[in-house]
């Protein structure tokens, strides 16, 4: 598949400018093998480089367990080939730090890989960084078999009072109930929270502020929560990474772009416990007040294995999403492909939107969803006519074009859940072909083109519009739209 140049309309970002020193953690008493934590040595290493302007710390094959690392401007942390790099689950050795999860600011366990206000840093090499999540995650009952589940719970931990997920620790599962009674009570202090450090888990990978950043080869798996997780950073570029979590990890997302200023995301996999390659921008009143929309984002020749979106807008999208380019991208068995997500509360405007050249198999959901009631559940059904006055908390999506879908298998092909008082806007589909159980459907929403769609479906009518307006089906043999 060819590229169209409107998906390549932004430059790609600035590289790290690194010197060329060398460091090797085993100058500083590392050792392989996994037998003893090697934190304080490769910290080491990475302190003295930064101490010496900068440079290259490498990660020699072999297995190497630590706790958290701290990273420094100018330093590329470098596993090579046959380096596993894991990251050791105890919670007692991880601190509390100021932080963003979810859309909002709040304390949480330090990333095992963590840098903030940071310049030039770069994460390369073909080495595994496993983040060991299987210490830190629940599991819900029914993404388990019997033995599977029976296995678990066998393995030690605790389950809650229903019966139906299991927690590795008592600590863990009670600790959204103490950080509830906190925030109820106004209580910010760092050290209230100490007793929820197992509930709050890191992502494998935290950056925040940070300005030319590079993650180029190497795999990133088995994440506590989100995986990668670069926050209001700019210069940013990803490419020929894999990034790997268990399909029922839970919040086991890939990579969340988070207010972040000129990404380039490519040559790249995933296959993950949840949304797969997402844009955010905040969560409700604290994302519009901050007000650092994500922008400028290009993301091309990626391949989605598992994931609940391929690539996904929101659902925190409140400081709103720009000028975003997507193009020959492969989902194989995703819940959803192409996914656009919010509800009222969050406001935000995403727009100027341009996704091509995507080929979607197995799809299990929806091929492209459009839903604006987004609840936390997997899917996008649920919505509701009733009318909300629009003000600041209203989302708004509008301008976005898709070009060359392909889709092999879905329960729908495409789904609008506008809102009724603010209908999807402005949305063309060009060259759209899809086999699926159900066509295309829409609610709320207007100044819609539909051009050269063929659709094989199980149900008919094909294409079915609810309250729509501006609606325009061109060049689609033996369509028609019912309803409007």
């Amino acid at each position: 598949m060819g590229s169209n140049p409107e998906t390549i309309a932004y430059p790609v970002p600035e590289l790290p400018r690194i010197p060329g020193r060398t460091f090797v953690i085993t100058d500083y008493g590392a050792e392989e093998g996994g037998f003893t934590l090697c934190t304080s040595a490769i910290q080491a290493a990475l302190d003295a480089c930064a101490a010496m302007g900068g440079g290259k710390v490498v990660i020699p094959a072999g297995i190497w367990r630590t706790g958290p690392l701290t990273l420094h401007s100018r330093i590329n942390l470098s596993a090579d080939k046959g380096a596993l790099v894991q990251f050791d689950p105890d919670p007692a050795s991880y601190p509390l730090l100021s932080s963003q999860y979810e859309g909002n600011a709040g304390w949480r366990c330090q990333a095992p890989l963590d840098g903030e206000g940071l310049s030039d840093v770069a994460i390369t090499g073909e080495g595994v960084f496993d983040g060991s999540g299987e210490g830190w995650r629940p599991v819900k009952r029914f993404k388990m078999t019997e033995k599977q589940w029976n296995h678990l719970i066998e393995s030690g931990g605790v389950l809650d009072p229903q019966g139906e997920v299991w927690w590795p620790s008592r600590e863990a599962m009670e600790g959204e109930g103490f950080c509830r009674k906190l925030a109820d009570k106004g209580d910010t202090r760092m050290e209230a929270f100490l007793p929820a450090r197992a509930y709050l888990r890191p992502t494998l990978l935290s950056l925040r502020n940070c300005r030319r950043v590079l993650l180029d080869g190497p795999t990133f798996q088995n994440s506590p929560a989100w995986c990668l997780h670069p926050f209001g950073c700019e210069q940013i570029t990803v490419r020929n990474v894999h990034v790997r979590n268990p399909w029922y990890s839970q919040n086991g997302d890939g990579l969340d772009l988070e207010s972040c200023t000129h990404a380039l995301v490519e040559h790249s996999s995933f296959d993950v416990g949840d949304d797969a390659i997402c844009l955010k921008s905040g969560k409700d009143e604290e994302g519009r007040k901050r007000g650092l929309p994500c922008r400028y984002i290009t993301i091309r020749n990626c391949t989605v294995y598992h994931g609940h979106g391929g690539v996904v807008i929101g659902s925190e999208m409140s400081g709103g999403v720009h000028a975003v380019r997507v193009s020959d991208c492969l989902f194989i068995g995703t819940d959803i492909g192409l996914r656009f997500k919010s509800t009222r509360g969050r406001g935000g405007v995403v727009e100027d939107i341009v996704m091509e050249n995507i080929s979607m198999t197995g799809i299990i959901h929806e091929a492209v969803s459009f839903h604006m009631f987004y609840a936390g559940v997997e899917g996008s059904e649920g919505y509701d006519e009733q009318y909300f006055s629009v003000t600041e908390e209203t989302p708004q999506f509008r301008k976005i074009t898709l070009k060359n879908l392909v889709c092999h298998g879905a329960a729908t092909a495409l789904l609008v859940n506008g809102l009724p008082e603010m209908p999807l806007a402005d949305l063309t589909i060009e060259q759209f072909r899809a086999v699926s159980e159900r066509g295309i459907v829409l609610r709320h929403a207007t100044g819609l083109t539909l051009d050269r769609i063929w659709l094989q479906t199980a149900e008919t009518p094909e294409i079915t519009a609810h309250r729509c307006s501006q609606v325009v089906l061109t060049q689609s043999e033996d369509l028609t739209i019912t309803g409007k």
